[in-house]
């Protein structure tokens, strides 16, 4: 399933512990239809020490979130769901241009 949240795009979180957190999406995981936003879902993992840490210690990590507890952003700082809709215009090889808009206010995203 393609998803309609893409990389460097602003989310909020709506459930779940980080409820309410807004962040900047770093990676999309479409497979697993997950998300890794940033600051959201901060875990913290005791480490041994190795050549990469030589003390060890306590290593805090951003792990990824399912995409449906997350809504997009948009021009108001309002969450909002994303929808698709076809332009009049093509591309180099003549496929319709899609845009992705916010469901709230109808602006292009």
């Amino acid at each position: 399933m393609k998803l309609k949240i893409k990389k460097n795009d602003t989310v909020i979180v709506i459930t779940g512990n980080d409820k309410g957190k807004i962040g900047r999406v770093l990676e999309v995981i479409p497979d697993k239809m997950r998300i890794l936003v940033e600051g959201v879902n901060i875990r913290t993992r005791a480490t041994r020490p190795n050549q990469q840490n030589p003390k060890g210690g306590l290593i805090h990590k951003e792990l990824p979130i399912h995409y449906s507890n997350v809504q997009l952003i948009d021009s108001e700082k309002k969450p909002t769901r994303v929808g698709i809709r076809l332009t009049d215009k093509t591309d180099t090889k003549g496929k319709v241009v899609k845009q992705r808009y916010a469901k709230t206010n109808g602006k292009v995203i």
